[in-house]
């Protein structure tokens, strides 16, 4: 990271200002918050939409937890324009249950280590910015911005789809750059609004296809989604959904790239992912960090060591796959 100072412009907006009716009178519906900055000359064509996983918030990709510039001002740095947002229901898009409905459990610690810092994985996994141990306070840092997800899965994919074309519709075509589970929002916004959509870059995304909590529910019913998506021919129940002879036509055309760290648990399905999504007529490719030379990540890939060097290899993957 350059030690220059930034000159930029930047502001925030929310979109999806839906009113919905309630015992304290009209109040707001599931609007996402989204925070905007661009360089001083921008130089790369279309813009970086960066969408935050599971229970995070946009603040994952302004830092890291140890204090470091994050992969929001490496892109404006690198001549982007970026849109940072809070998923609805998180961070500073509010989530009243009377409104958006049941919160799910909340994030424990030892979830989080369980899923940022396993222990099993110590050996490859050299790029985690602290220790292991969870009296480390850089857990705290990781767990404080952390909330519940909403409790019907197929409902937040939705309304992160909706409110993605939304903002899509004000930025004009863009790129979108997910995380873990944000990937189906932006499966399912792609799906619908491929005109505004220049590619589309999954980090770590959530899986694998057809997900299935042991002994539970099925997560993605639809296999990258627990919402559908537009298949063609047309399905009506997830039972009848046949991989390779069911298409995603509005999918299929925009570039994917699915992206996964050598010491992640995500890794060890990433090729079933961009499978799922070839069997379905795209064009996806995936893409392991340790094959382009950066080593010893594991799922929270922009907190790391390295976490520059790994974004180098998505934006020039992009370059590559969608021109500057």
């Amino acid at each position: 990271m350059s030690p220059e100072p930034l000159t930029s412009r930047r502001g925030f907006f929310w979109v999806g200002t839906e009113r919905a009716r309630h015992a304290a009178g009209t109040v707001p519906r599931a609007p996402m918050y989204v925070a905007w900055e661009e360089p001083e000359r921008v130089t790369a064509a279309h813009p970086v939409v960066l969408v935050h996983g599971g229970g995070g918030q946009g603040t994952d990709w302004m830092g890291t937890p140890d204090g470091r510039p994050g992969w929001a001002e490496a892109l404006v740095r690198g001549g982007y324009r970026v849109y940072v947002v809070d998923r609805p229901g998180h961070g500073r898009s509010p989530h009243h249950p009377d409104v958006l409905g049941p919160m799910g459990p909340p994030f424990s610690y030892e979830r989080l280590k369980g899923l940022f810092a396993p222990d099993d994985t110590a050996d490859r996994h050299t790029q985690w910015p602290g220790s292991r141990d969870l009296d480390d306070p850089l857990f705290d840092q990781v767990a404080a911005p952390t909330g519940p997800m909403l409790a019907d899965l197929a409902a937040s994919q939705r309304l992160d789809a909706e409110r993605l074309v939304q903002l899509l519709e004000r930025t004009g075509p863009a790129v979108l750059l997910t995380h873990s589970a944000g990937a189906p929002g932006g499966w399912l916004a792609a799906d619908a609004r491929p005109d505004l959509v220049v590619g589309l870059l999954a980090l770590e995304p959530m899986g694998p296809p057809f997900l299935t909590v042991p002994d539970g529910p099925r997560l993605l019913p639809w296999g990258l989604t627990a919402a559908p998506p537009a298949f063609d021919p047309p399905v009506a129940d997830p039972a009848d959904l046949v991989p390779g002879t069911h298409r995603l036509p509005g999918l299929a055309k925009v570039p994917i790239g699915v992206f996964s760290g050598e010491a992640s648990p995500f890794d060890g399905f990433a090729g079933d992912i961009t499978a799922f999504l070839r069997d379905a007529g795209c064009r996806a490719e995936h893409v392991r960090l340790a094959d382009r030379g950066v080593r010893g990540n594991g799922h929270a890939v922009q907190f790391e060591r390295n976490n520059l060097d790994a974004l180098a290899v998505l934006t020039r993957w992009l370059e590559e796959e969608c021109g500057r």
